[in-house]
């Protein structure tokens, strides 16, 4: 199934020899250039998300898998050597194996019963992920933040301003933007990396 998945994926993505091929993009991200990972996210984003839907049968933990496979090839880009095979059947493998843990996960734990939180309830919740740099934020000036924070690219800056500064949730920031939720999840993922990056170094200057 991922070799045929993978076929098609090849096909899809050298439709257009104007855009730059997954080797070069890959290149880029080893650079963490995000702009790269976004275009590889739009490029394979669909198969992913089916694949992961397929194994564990519902489409929201397979968005889920998908957007944690995006951020594992963060990651680990420099892991990646084109000589192993192609970017896509190295993606689909780590959905694949992402997506069969959590299976098994599923498997070891009790059932959800009708008292837990339905999906429209956690999706209203603000998403406030900020111990990526809480022991940061304790010695820094919030214009210090400021500063880190429009040293971000342009469009992580906008999810990251709406979701912590104006409280707006993931599903909300979507809506606003006219952007895939899956595409507000990575630049929020992205931009707190850079983010944490950035006041680490000021915190230990």
């Amino acid at each position: 199934m991922i070799a045929a998945m993978t076929w098609k994926a090849t096909r899809a993505s050298t439709g257009n020899p104007a855009e730059p091929s997954d080797e070069l993009l890959m290149i880029r991200v080893v650079r963490r250039d995000s702009t790269a990972l976004e275009m590889l996210y739009e490029r394979y984003s669909g198969l992913a998300v089916g694949l992961a839907t397929r194994i564990l049968g519902d489409r929201a933990s397979g968005e889920e898998i998908a957007q944690e496979a995006f951020w594992r090839v963060w990651q680990n880009a420099r892991t990646y050597h084109n000589v192993k095979g192609q970017f896509a059947s190295w993606l689909l493998s780590i959905v694949h194996h992402l997506a069969i843990d959590e299976v098994r996960r599923r498997n070891a734990r009790p059932r959800m019963t009708s008292t837990d939180l339905d999906d429209q309830t956690v999706r209203d919740i603000p998403d406030l992920h900020v111990d990526v740099a809480a022991t940061a934020f304790a010695n820094i000036t919030s214009e210090q933040v400021r500063a880190a924070v429009a040293r971000l690219p342009e469009s992580q800056r906008r999810v990251l301003e709406l979701a912590y500064f104006q409280g707006f949730t993931h599903q909300e920031i979507s809506e606003k933007l006219g952007e895939p939720l899956g595409t507000v999840h990575t630049r929020t993922r992205l931009a707190l990396s850079k983010l944490r990056e950035q006041l680490l170094s000021i915190a230990l200057a």
